[in-house]
């Protein structure tokens, strides 16, 4: 398999496992040091570090409802990143936002997520 095509799989395996609230999947992806960080100033802003932190955020973003749909994964010479289009509704509350999560690898495991999102401020309102 050519390191695109793992790299590839990868991406389709972390969000098939979000979608699915596979954790023990997350978990068998991430190196034990890895970390997630992500923008804004609410719940599940701020930096996981090692791997149980990184799925416990995990399943705190997925505990609020989200669809994540998948528009493309995207790869480097050495790493990934998923194209995601998430929406939920809580109440009035509404999220609807793009973001890219980009994921570096380390001997074929997830290492760090740095999340881009299209808007911090309804981040920060929907994730209280």
């Amino acid at each position: 398999m050519h390191q695109h095509e793992a790299q590839h799989q990868l991406g389709k395996t972390f969000h098939a496992c979000l979608t699915a609230g596979d954790w023990d999947g997350i978990r068998a992806l991430l190196t034990d040091d890895a970390t997630w960080t992500l923008p804004g100033d609410n719940a599940v802003s701020g930096t996981a570090e090692g791997a149980e932190e990184v799925v416990e955020r995990a399943k705190k973003i997925a505990s609020y409802g989200l669809d994540f749909e998948l528009l493309h994964i995207l790869v480097s010479r050495e790493n990934l990143a998923l194209s995601l289009h998430n929406t939920a509704r809580r109440g009035e509350l509404r999220l609807d936002e793009h973001l890219s999560t980009v994921c570096r690898l380390r001997d074929g495991r997830i290492a760090s997520i740095e999340t881009y999102l299209s808007d911090v401020p309804g981040m920060n309102a929907f994730f209280v």
